[in-house]
């Protein structure tokens, strides 16, 4: 679909924005930390919490989207582990290939939710990030303790859970929405041109984050990790939103979120835990860029092949 292709490329070229305004110190190295900073504590929350207390949720099926992340998380790890035995990487490198494996990036998934499938993709794409955040995050730090024997704990884990900004303005966002209280008329145009500053500046941001020295550092693990990532948890997701019978609307939105490169965050977690951090930092430049062909091919594959059935 042409429609596809022209809805993603102005979130790929703000990405490219992003990376290009970085090297070339534009507007300063500071303006990009708290720009990130900014968009992960403050815009995207309200983001969530305006879009999810004022939209429809009849048409999203809690306990499908619920079955799906746990299935979709739980095959790619399955995968993930199946591959280790074929390959030399050593403990920590492994857990850069899982994180990259199964880890989703929020900003371009909002973004290109939103672009593509108006107030659903918002709605359907914030209830699957209160599912997965959670879940992807204790599925990594027990990868790190058993293969590292480094972990937080299940106290810092439960904690980072609870006090993760998105995941409270999407809670918060449903408890408005299902409560009936909405959200309040009075912030809501403040709220609405904070929204829109989210997306664009989550974008720039992860453009600004990549990297092009760390890529032919680790060639097999960026194979690897976006053959499983961009390739298989799409197709696997396909058939887990068939069988659990979602909307075909429901199910493209998932579709998505299963095909985006992973997060730039499992940089940060690979460091704090003993894995393999400049590995991480080449798979998620390398998904990233990738990415920029696989999700619109993967996208239409995916459409025509739900039409045919």
């Amino acid at each position: 679909m042409f429609e596809i292709i022209s809805a993603l490329w102005p979130v790929f070229a703000l990405i490219l924005l992003g990376y290009v305004a970085r090297r070339t110190r534009f507007p300063g190295e500071d303006f990009w930390r708290q720009a990130e900073k900014a968009t992960y504590y403050i815009l995207f929350p309200i983001l969530l919490v305006s879009r999810l207390a004022t939209t429809d949720m009849s048409v999203v099926d809690l306990q499908a989207m619920g079955g799906s992340v746990f299935l979709l998380v739980l095959a790619g790890s399955l995968i993930t582990f199946c591959v280790k035995p074929f390959t030399a990487y050593d403990a920590a490198s492994f857990t850069s290939v899982y994180q990259g494996s199964i880890r989703f990036n929020v900003y371009v998934g909002l973004a290109a939710s939103a672009t593509l499938y108006g107030e659903l993709g918002v709605a359907v794409g914030a209830v699957l990030m209160a599912l997965m955040i959670p879940l992807l995050n204790l599925c990594c730090v027990l990868v790190f303790s058993f293969f590292t024997n480094k972990s937080g704990g299940f106290s810092s884990i439960y904690l980072a859970i609870i006090k993760n900004p998105l995941i409270i303005g999407s809670l918060l966002g449903l408890t408005l929405n299902q409560t009936g209280l909405g959200f309040p008329n009075v912030i809501e145009p403040v709220a609405e041109l904070l929204s829109r500053m989210a997306l664009p500046l989550g974008l720039l941001s992860v453009g600004a984050g990549l990297s092009f020295r760390v890529l032919m550092r680790s060639g097999s693990a960026i194979c690897i990790s976006s053959t499983i990532k961009l390739i298989l948890m799409p197709l696997i997701a396909f058939f887990i939103c068939i069988g659990l019978g979602l909307t075909p609307e429901g199910s493209q939105v998932v579709w998505l979120y299963a095909a985006l490169p992973t997060a730039t965050s499992s940089y940060i977690l690979a460091r704090q835990l003993g894995g393999d951090a400049p590995m991480m930092a080449a798979i998620v430049t390398g998904q990233t860029l990738l990415s920029m062909i696989s999700i619109p091919f993967m996208l239409i594959f995916l459409y025509f092949l739900q039409k045919s059935l």
